[in-house]
């Protein structure tokens, strides 16, 4: 089903005149799916549309979003791929959840419809190299190499990780381990299928963890863990850690409070925005009533590449394929190339810009910049 227009955007209504150039876009809006980033991500998508439109749309012709919820489900955004690809949309844009944006990139793939994923960051995007994805979030093994090299330099050597099982948490603990294993770091792998939250301090303390990393869906269990280490006198001195980003959102901070400060995440953001970027910042704000993550520069920067290849290269969808390593623009973030990288099957922006931030505990709403990479 489709969502319900934003205020954002002007365009409402599917159109099927053939008047409006048409881009599809999956989001994950309702639950299991980390809703609040996907809101965000929305958030990005849209106002870059009506930017887009502003300035004169694609040729004269209408830029419009055709929003799908994903819901974290890799087979409903599968199917979603699969209508959006019969509904004619000139490219897909968009998700957040790794597992998902792989299964899309599989049918965008096997039905030749150039995807630019917008956020997701597994390495595996596709099992073969594919001329019809490209992506803008940096690979997991890029950015979690950068939070492996933060904790080194902050003197963690015994990391446990809290993991639920998934694809991508796994592929997260195999990354952390190759980083830390040669500098003399050992990784602890906690079974959160078999642990309590009160079963996971125990742990912490028996095996001398210094560090713990939630590697853990939001907001349970990863908030109930907080919860009980921060309330652990024995654990009064272990670094909590979320990679993935879980207190970049609102709700975090909501849920935990002052527990939910000094968690250290990547974030992927310049230490100074453009100023495409800070004119978005204000836009962004406005539309959210709260600052915008991350995630929605990651939505505003995929729709302002898209419309740069449709306006230079016309809708065919293989011309779009084809333009990947030939896109040269101005995002709110820095300028957007892609390229083919070792051990990567899409075309990638390499690198966004990183950093591993926290909440300030002296002010939870201000994020403080611990590392860069």
């Amino acid at each position: 089903m489709n969502t319900p227009p934003s205020p954002l955007s002007p365009l409402g209504t599917e159109r099927t005149d053939g008047s409006s150039v048409r881009i599809g876009a999956l989001v994950p809006l309702t639950r299991p799916g980390w809703v609040e980033a996907g809101q965000h991500l929305l958030a990005g998508l849209e106002l870059a549309v009506r930017d887009v439109n502003d300035a004169g749309g694609i040729v004269g012709r209408p830029l419009e979003l055709v929003v799908r919820d994903t819901a974290a489900d890799p087979q409903r955004a599968a199917a979603a791929v699969e209508e959006l690809a019969h509904l004619g949309v000139a490219a897909l844009a968009g998700e957040y959840h790794s597992v998902v944006a792989r299964a899309a990139a599989a049918r965008a793939d096997a039905l030749g419809l150039p995807f630019l994923c917008s956020s997701a960051v597994l390495d595996a995007l596709t099992e073969q190299p594919t001329q019809w994805v490209a992506r803008l979030a940096p690979a997991q093994s890029h950015g979690w190499r950068v939070y492996a090299d933060f904790l080194l330099s902050m003197g963690h050597s015994r990391i446990a990780v809290a993991a639920e099982p998934s694809v991508y948490w796994a592929s997260g603990t195999r990354i952390l381990r190759d980083c830390l294993a040669p500098r003399g770091g050992t990784v602890i792998e906690l079974d959160l299928r078999a642990l309590t939250p009160t079963a996971v301090c125990d742990e912490l303390v028996d095996n001398r963890a210094t560090a713990l990393l939630l590697l853990a869906g939001h907001p349970e269990p990863a908030v109930s863990i907080v919860k009980s280490v921060r309330r652990d006198q024995r654990l009064a001195e272990i670094m909590i850690g979320a990679p993935a980003g879980q207190p970049e959102f609102t709700e975090w901070a909501t849920l935990l409070g002052d527990d939910g400060a000094a968690i250290p995440f990547l974030r992927y953001l310049p230490e100074r925005l453009s100023p495409l970027g800070a004119r978005v910042t204000t836009a962004l704000r406005e539309h959210l009533a709260e600052a915008p993550s991350f995630v929605a520069f990651e939505g505003y920067d995929t729709v302002t590449v898209l419309a740069d290849v449709l306006r230079s290269h016309g809708a065919d969808r293989a011309r779009t394929a084809e333009s990947w390593p030939r896109v040269a623009v101005e995002g709110t973030r820095g300028r957007i190339q892609f390229s083919r990288t070792p051990g990567i099957s899409v075309w990638q922006w390499a690198w966004p810009p990183i950093q591993v931030v926290d909440r300030d505990p002296a002010e939870p709403d201000r994020f403080r910049i611990l590392h860069t990479g």
